[in-house]
């Protein structure tokens, strides 16, 4: 018999009850430090004080409206983002997979908008990950998402990631745009050199194509920077944002200059629940908190910290840990054994890591993690990796 949720999740026997800062209770009482966020969504934490106020205060005015009336708080934190960023204008939506829809759209229809309506073709990498709709699947290339859903969305062509020459014979005359993370986050924490970025942006100013980045994962602080287009000095013409600008409240945006988005005029997208009263004071107290002084720089000095004692985690478990990558509070541990079973030793060690692609476990913590706290982490790690040789030796012995 079926289950009353959809069985499309292996989900673990754990249910957490109540979340403080970094550190989550699950209904039997025990604590988990939490180093995985909600796949990067928790990014203020649990219960932080800011955002139950702003949530509580709007939840006793008005919770949803529409778009058919103005929404002031939206069109205040769309100013916000402006002003912190490259893009004119936003969109707001519910999710990453809706904000990266928007993005494609947008590029699609500036292309047409222009008298090409026969450019677009989007260039995508392999390893990366945009969503789960038919669209986004097909932009991810990643088959094992893509079978039995019958023909794949076209307009997408996927090139090995990190390869230049493949990435410019790629281009042709139905090319209207290139999309890509600055650091693949489900591909396993991989950066995209800086060199590469603003190569992409003068292939793009070269055959007039847009230039998109998906900042879901990477965007809202989650790197040290506002976003991690930042890091290299690029810009792009749109960027999907998500999961921490809600701080765990389902909201996402698509931002955009005014050029790439002037194709997108009354009528051509909407959104039932995007940018309602209800997100948008989450979202603006979310600002509150990141754009507040030295915010951004405790986030870059304590995932320094982390990044540091993790490489001395790789220098005592060699046969266990093969590399550490990343930026700010966005790293991976590549691993030389299986990532999933390191991640139910971290939990036997009551520490959430999330799994990822390249046999890589990901650390995406809340950005509020006090250096203490980055410690533990560590420490408990060590632990996982003591639990993995010890498992590797018994294996050894029989």
């Amino acid at each position: 018999m079926i289950s009353p949720l959809l069985p499309t999740y292996a989900r673990i026997d754990i249910a957490f009850e109540k979340g403080e800062g970094a550190w989550l209770t699950a209904a039997d009482g025990q604590r988990y430090l939490d180093f995985g966020g909600g796949i990067a969504v928790a990014s203020l934490g649990y219960a932080h004080p800011h955002l139950i106020e702003a949530l509580t205060e709007q939840g006793k005015k008005i919770w949803h409206t529409s778009n058919l009336f103005r929404i002031p708080e939206g069109e205040r934190l769309a100013q916000r983002l402006i002003d912190a960023s490259f893009a004119d204008t936003v969109f707001f939506t519910n999710s990453g997979a809706e904000a990266m829809e928007c993005a494609i759209k947008m590029a699609r229809k500036y292309q047409s908008a222009n008298g090409h309506p026969e450019k677009y073709r989007i260039i995508t990498f392999e390893g990366a990950f945009h969503g789960r709709t038919l669209a986004t699947i097909a932009a991810g290339g990643n088959q094992k998402y893509i079978d039995g859903f019958g023909p794949k969305v076209e307009g997408f062509d996927q090139v090995p990631f990190g390869d230049h020459e493949a990435l410019k014979a790629a281009i042709g005359p139905e090319t209207g745009a290139i999309l890509i993370e600055p650091i693949q986050g489900e591909g396993g924490i991989r950066p995209v050199p800086s060199q590469c970025l603003r190569g992409l942006r003068e292939l793009c100013d070269e055959h007039g194509l847009l230039l998109i980045f998906d900042e879901v994962q990477t965007g809202v602080g989650r790197t040290g920077k506002l976003f991690a287009g930042e890091l290299s000095g690029v810009t792009p013409d749109i960027m999907a944002v998500a999961k921490g600008i809600g701080g765990g409240f389902p909201l996402g945006a698509c931002m955009a200059t005014e050029e790439a988005a002037k194709g997108m005029t009354t009528g051509t997208h909407g959104t039932t629940y995007g940018g309602n009263p209800l997100a948008m004071a989450v979202g603006n107290a979310v600002l509150d908190v990141v754009l507040a002084p030295g915010f951004l720089d405790h986030v870059r000095q304590t995932g320094l910290l982390l990044k540091q004692r993790l490489a001395e985690l790789q220098d005592k478990h060699p046969k266990i840990v093969e590399l550490v990558r990343g930026e700010g509070l966005m790293l991976g541990v590549k691993l030389r054994v299986n990532n999933g079973d390191f991640a139910a030793a971290a939990r036997a060690e009551h520490l959430l890591v999330i799994p990822a692609g390249d046999n890589v476990v990901r650390l995406l913590p809340p950005l509020v993690i006090t250096e203490d706290e980055a410690l533990e982490a560590v420490k408990r790690l060590d632990a996982a990796c003591a639990r993995m040789e010890a498992t590797m030796q018994d294996g050894a012995k029989a």
